[in-house]
């Protein structure tokens, strides 16, 4: 037993030594490596596309039936929030294009020649897919990571909107744990109902860093039959400048692929 002194006493530092290499203990019990699902969802954002790019690619709406419509769309991004979507294709479609400044969105017809508002939940397309999915901003610019577990080949994140503005209240991600690019997405409303399932597939190298699915298929126990598809077709990092991402640029999105 170590009596009390006013000087500070081998018996003292023994203490301390001892106390120090109990909190070296506990650091060591700790992984070296926190799983991190903020971490995890950033890196997923930044995986599926550059912060600013150009994209090609097809949205096809597939009936119970077996028949088809299939649009073509140019889109542009720029941050976490902006995006221009234009259609090229079919003809009755040719030059529409949405805009989404974070919550908000429009939707350009050149007959008509002003914007109107649209909402996330409506779709342009019909289909599967609303306005949230195809004009996509990235998952952390709208939801919180409310918890992230590790599996074996994937991480399990669920996600919380952060606004009631969000398409989805709820998601539950299925991440590829070595390229840290999601799986499956399940999409919920805020009673807790499943409204759609996003299944990420056929991971391609579209030059420049970009390593990701291709395709993106989505179904929904709300429209059974019924099936919606994006082809990625080309992905390349580009800069816009802001005024690209305004009302009155969207009659002039074409331009931007000359």
């Amino acid at each position: 037993m170590c009596k009390t002194t006013q000087m500070y006493s081998p018996c003292m530092a023994m203490l301390a030594a001892k106390a120090l290499f109990c909190l070296l203990l506990g650091w060591m019990a700790v992984p070296a490596w926190a799983l991190d699902g903020t971490q995890i969802l950033q890196k997923v954002d930044r995986n599926l596309e550059p912060e600013s790019y150009e994209m090609y690619r097809t949205l096809i709406n597939i009936e119970p039936d077996g028949s088809r419509k299939e649009y073509l769309l140019y889109s542009v991004k720029k941050g976490r929030d902006k995006i221009v979507a234009l259609f090229l294709s079919p003809a009755s479609d040719k030059g529409r294009a949405t805009l989404r400044l974070g919550e908000n969105m429009w939707l350009y017809i050149p007959s008509v020649g002003r914007p109107v508002r649209i909402t996330s939940l409506q779709s342009v397309v019909g289909g599967v897919f609303n306005n949230a999915d195809i004009l996509r901003i990235d998952y952390t610019a709208e939801y919180n990571v409310e918890s992230a577990q590790e599996e074996k080949d994937t991480y399990l994140l669920s996600l919380k909107a952060n606004t009631n503005a969000v398409a989805y209240d709820r998601l539950k991600m299925v991440v590829d744990k070595k390229n840290l690019l999601p799986i499956t997405i399940e999409a919920y409303a805020a009673s807790g109902l499943l409204i759609k399932t996003l299944h990420y597939s056929g991971i391609k190298d579209f030059g420049g860093g970009i390593l990701r699915p291709s395709t993106l298929e989505t179904d929904s126990p709300l429209y059974k039959g019924y099936k919606s598809v994006m082809n990625y077709l080309r992905i390349k990092k580009r800069e816009f400048p802001d005024e690209v991402f305004t009302l009155n640029y969207l009659p002039r999105i074409e331009d931007l692929r000359k």
